[in-house]
């Protein structure tokens, strides 16, 4: 009665603003069943069509009542990654959303009102609220059927796999080279939150998760606390991927890129005894610099006789003093540019009969900016700095949300925007456009009708995108 009594109340205020000429302009809440997420529809076919969310469902144990089940895994986890992916990054949010028609039907929920629901409080609220949502992320790990609130318990193993096997079973054409970024980057962090440390690079309390993609699919992101090594988990999660990747793609070559702060013999090691080849960035040091030299002073000269930034590359062969246990080959770029001096070093297993030292360094290594511009895209656009709960295992689901909100786009994108306007846009962009459109939702008994407004500018892509995903899934 409470909520009822809130939105009667809510339908009553009437507001003005300025004047339009001689007219009035006067606003009301009376618009009845108005959406603002028409185009979430578009995600829906994705859902539906790839099947993702059924199978993620799949990494949780449900222990809850079968007969008291209002709302499944498979709801809530599609509910709370369609609202990442919609814009809604809070769980707060969903005590709003948990009422809107339009988002029942994105959720796939028959029921689109919620009149059916068992608890008075609930009715005309067809989706889950914060409270029921939260429990995804602070079931602990030992919760059993006697467990008193929080029984969905997660399965990191399965999670973990759930990405790299979507990534494989894609591969309708086998590729020939498979590229694996790994890059870390700082997640801020605000409270008490478990793991969190001051880390002096980034100059704040933040966590340092790290992430694999292979070119724009995700991979791995895993959550770690900043006082930790650069190196922590990403042999766990290569051998993790490799392994999969080997079995399933046998024929693929496997590269290994990343920057400065993977380049430990450890990781080379490992890569070297599984055929699997890297191209990383290097320190510099004493003996590099010194090995360069002549090609430093050549750079300057240029510099100063064309004023604009001069390069020489050299191949080198390599070896720490106590460190790596073989010499490799090391790239060197001997660069100076207007603030000065800017040499550069990396190191590969891939041979100078394959590829120049300007086409290593130029064409393969620089390549993993690319993957720079995904984490962004996850980060910003997608929420997965949104670690604010206290325990690392609740703080690390919510970066798999995020992660998976991600593949969400990316099979959007990559299957339904292709040969459109938008088919390299970030996903901000896309609901922007794309999903944040104005709607009536007319209910009855045989059908959902969604009016969306006559105004919006984007009707031909979003068409177009429709069209492209009835085909690829075959539901048209």
């Amino acid at each position: 009665m409470g909520d009822q009594l809130a939105m009667t109340e809510c339908n009553d205020v009437q507001v003005e603003f300025q004047d339009l000429g001689r007219r009035r302009v006067v606003g009301s809440f009376d618009g009845g069943n108005v959406t603002s997420d028409a185009g979430g529809l578009l995600l829906r076919e994705v859902v539906r069509g790839s099947g993702m969310l059924k199978e993620f469902a799949h990494c949780f144990v449900d222990h809850r009542d079968p007969d008291l089940i209002e709302h499944s895994v498979e709801d809530l986890v599609t509910q709370r990654t369609l609202g990442l992916a919609m814009g809604y990054e809070d769980l707060n949010d969903h005590d709003h959303l948990r009422r809107d028609p339009l988002f029942a039907t994105l959720v796939n929920k028959y029921d689109v009102t919620g009149k059916n629901r068992n608890l008075q409080r609930d009715k005309g609220c067809p989706l889950a609220g914060k409270s029921t949502l939260n429990r995804l992320e602070l079931t602990p790990p030992d919760a059993d059927f006697t467990s008193r609130y929080a029984k969905i318990v997660y399965i990191p193993s399965a999670i973990e796999n759930f990405f790299v096997d979507r990534f494989i079973a894609r591969q309708v054409k086998p590729p020939e080279v498979i590229w694996l970024d790994l890059d870390a980057t700082d997640d801020p962090t605000h409270g008490e939150q478990e793991g969190s440390f001051f880390h002096g690079h980034y100059g704040h309390y933040c966590y340092l998760p790290l992430y694999i993609f292979a070119g724009e699919d995700l991979l791995s992101a895993r959550l770690r606390s900043s006082d930790c090594d650069p190196l922590e988990g990403a042999i766990e999660d290569l051998t993790r991927i490799v392994e999969k990747i080997q079995e399933k793609l046998p024929n693929a070559r496997i590269i290994v890129r990343g920057d400065g702060g993977f380049c430990r013999d450890e990781l080379m090691s490992w890569c070297e005894a599984r055929n699997v080849d890297y191209v990383l960035g290097m320190p510099q040091n004493v003996r590099l610099l010194a090995m360069i030299k002549k090609a430093m002073k050549k750079a300057k000269r240029k510099f100063k006789k064309t004023g604009k930034a001069a390069k020489i590359y050299r191949s080198l062969k390599y070896r720490t003093l106590k460190s790596w246990s073989k010499r490799r080959r090391v790239i060197a770029k001997a660069e100076h540019l207007e603030k000065g001096a800017n040499p550069r070093f990396v190191v590969t297993t891939i041979g100078k009969s394959e590829n120049g030292a300007r086409s290593v360094y130029e064409e393969l290594y620089c390549a993993r900016g690319n993957m720079e511009n995904r984490i962004k895209e996850q980060q910003m656009g997608l929420f997965s700095d949104r670690t604010s709960t206290h325990t690392m295992r609740a703080n690390q689901l919510r970066l798999w949300l995020s992660s998976l909100a991600y593949v969400l786009m990316t099979e959007l994108r990559r299957n339904g925007l292709q040969s459109t306007e938008m088919a390299t846009a970030q996903c901000w962009t896309i609901r922007e456009k794309l999903f944040k459109i104005g709607a009536l939702v007319e209910i009855s008994v045989r059908r959902l009708v969604i009016r969306m407004a006559s105004g919006y500018p984007w009707k031909e892509v979003f068409t177009r995108c429709l069209e492209n995903l009835q085909q690829h899934y075959g539901t048209a």
